[in-house]
């Protein structure tokens, strides 16, 4: 840059702020406009603000709104249910059934208007569940049942059994079970019949038995329904005896043999089975039959099998184990089941049982003397004898078990099933099985027939006291002659008819030192032989119904021509 330029050079003025008049025009609507945007900008928030408060103010009185209401219809409804503390009588039993009945009918309604949505019927259904569990407070005053009986409680607690939500079954079945408590109905007579006659009338079994088949007993509460639907059908029976066929044919039956076969958590449930298979079948000659035609003899068999070498490993399953023996025992009461159990290779399954010293010899001591015992035992007799259990049985004779584990049968007990067992085989045995039977007497210098003597003596004892105690009594009150011979068949006679009856049967078949054996012991201990002869004549006398007219008027004859021999 030259001095010229240098003396010429000015420095640019800083501008003056501008005064509205300075602007020109255009520049002066611009910067109004920006501004009026601000504001417009600034109000619009504010209005956004106002209106959101406004809102939020409104569902906040919205929600207290509803709240109030629901408070307010809970005060109701409350005011309509009875509380603890409240007596119920028929108006609160009205109003309690008019609640269930609506809130039932509500659920349906629900369900119906949204079958694809449970979170829309949900809570209709706790509020039925809770209706349910409410109707428990009239199991307090069985006298209100015939009013409940009147106003139809009844078929609509039974409709709720398929009910699709099985909670709501499951409480319904509590609720009947405390219903028909049988301590709760021997409270009320009237209320008691009223109730059972509803529910029979109601087909209150069938409504059971089909909400059984879709219970799952891994869910606790449906286990407990289970154990709850058994429990009222026991409740029924205790009131209608009768009752045991129909449920039997109804399908109770195949259902408890199949829960046998089932291997669920629940034993509790399996225990209770075994017990109603017990009720079911004790003096019911259908149920009995209708076991074996299901296949129930295989069934219990292969369930006993498991304890042949095992001892059961708790409580539970020890009577689990009691109950399978009684069923057994009750369901060879007819022949049929005596075929099948002889098919189904029974008598050797028990042979076993008996050879081990576990708990299931007791159980198996007893279905051996009711698969032999009779005239339709004789098969069973010589395959008894054929399958070695004559090496079974006489060492059981010879020594009764002193201690016998848990109880399960007395020495008495032990000793009249061993001893039926050879009467049996004495019976029906022919040929070779009974030449090996009474062959056994003459073994070991006769100490079969000592022993035989030694009971002779001990249930001899038994009766005489007996028969002492019966005098005295009788003295005081005159007592039936049936009466008497029964009470004497407790106290001992049984066991004693039976003794005889083998000894009287070995003296007539075996050698004659089997009878000079008897005869020797019975003077030495100064006893006479003309008691023998009158307690087999009484024997004969009172046979049992056990087969037909004319096998008992045979046996009749065959025991007296033994007395005549003897």
């Amino acid at each position: 840059m030259d001095v010229g330029e240098l003396l010429s050079f000015k420095p640019l003025s800083t501008p003056k702020r501008y005064q509205p008049g300075d602007l020109d025009e255009e520049e002066e609507d611009y910067d109004k406009h920006k501004k009026m945007k601000k504001i417009h900008k600034m109000k619009a928030s504010e209005l956004e603000r106002l209106e959101r408060e406004k809102k939020e103010k409104q569902e906040e009185e919205a929600r207290v709104k509803k709240e109030e209401e629901q408070d307010m219809i809970q005060k109701l409804v409350e005011s309509s249910e009875p509380k603890e503390n409240d007596i119920l009588d028929e108006t609160t039993l009205k109003r309690m059934l008019l609640l269930f009945e609506k809130r039932a009918l509500r659920n349906q309604e629900m369900r119906i208007k949204f079958p694809e949505s449970p979170d829309k019927f949900m809570e209709s259904e706790l509020e039925l569940h809770e209706a349910v569990q409410e109707l428990h407070a009239i199991a307090t005053v069985p006298d209100l049942y015939p009013l409940m009986v009147q106003l139809n409680a009844i078929p609509s607690l039974l409709e709720l059994l398929s009910h699709e939500n099985t909670d709501i079954s499951v409480a319904v079945v509590d609720l009947l079970q405390e219903l028909t408590d049988v301590d709760i109905l021997n409270e009320s007579t009237e209320g008691a019949e009223a109730l059972v006659e509803a529910l029979l009338n109601q087909q209150v079994i069938s409504l059971l038995l089909h909400n059984l088949q879709r219970m799952d007993e891994n869910v606790k509460e449906e286990a407990d329904g289970v154990h709850n639907t058994l429990a009222i059908i026991e409740n029924l029976v205790e009131l209608k005896p009768h009752l045991v066929s129909e449920i039997g044919k109804q399908g109770l039956l195949q259902w408890l043999l199949k829960r046998l076969k089932s291997k669920l958590p629940a034993e509790q449930n399996k225990l209770y089975a075994t017990e109603i298979l017990s009720i079911l079948l004790q003096n019911n000659v259908e149920n009995k039959t209708l076991l074996g035609e299901l296949g129930g003899i295989d069934i219990l068999l292969q369930q006993l099998a498991q304890y042949k070498r095992h001892d059961p490993a708790t409580a539970e399953e020890c009577e689990i184990m009691e109950n399978l023996f009684d069923a057994l025992c009750c369901s060879l009461m007819i022949s049929t089941n005596k075929e099948l159990f002889l098919k189904g290779e029974g008598l050797q399954l028990m042979n076993l049982m008996l050879r081990e010293k576990k708990l299931s010899r007791n159980g198996s001591l007893k279905v051996v003397n009711y698969a032999l015992i009779g005239p339709d035992g004789k098969d069973n007799c010589n395959k008894f004898v054929d399958i070695l259990g004559l090496r079974t049985i006489f060492p059981l004779f010879m020594k009764t078990p002193k201690k016998n584990r848990k109880k399960m049968l007395t020495a008495e007990e032990h000793e009249e099933h061993v001893i039926s067992i050879i009467a049996s085989m004495l019976r029906n045995c022919r040929g070779t099985q009974r030449s090996r039977l009474l062959s056994k007497f003459s073994e070991n210098d006769h100490e079969k027939v000592d022993r035989l003597l030694e009971l002779h003596f001990k249930y001899m004892e038994k009766v005489d006291s007996i028969d002492a105690e019966l005098e005295r009594k009788n003295e005081e009150k005159e007592m039936d002659e049936d009466e008497i011979y029964l009470k004497r068949l407790d106290g001992g006679l049984f066991t004693l008819q039976l003794v005889d009856y083998i000894m009287l049967e070995i003296c007539a078949g075996s050698p004659p030192s089997v009878k000079q054996r008897v005869t020797l012991i019975l003077n030495q201990r100064g006893a006479s032989l003309k008691t023998i002869r009158h307690i087999m004549r009484e024997y004969a006398g009172n046979l049992g119904d056990d087969g037909d007219a004319e096998w008992k008027e045979l046996e009749q004859q065959h025991i007296l021509q033994l007395v005549d021999k003897f």
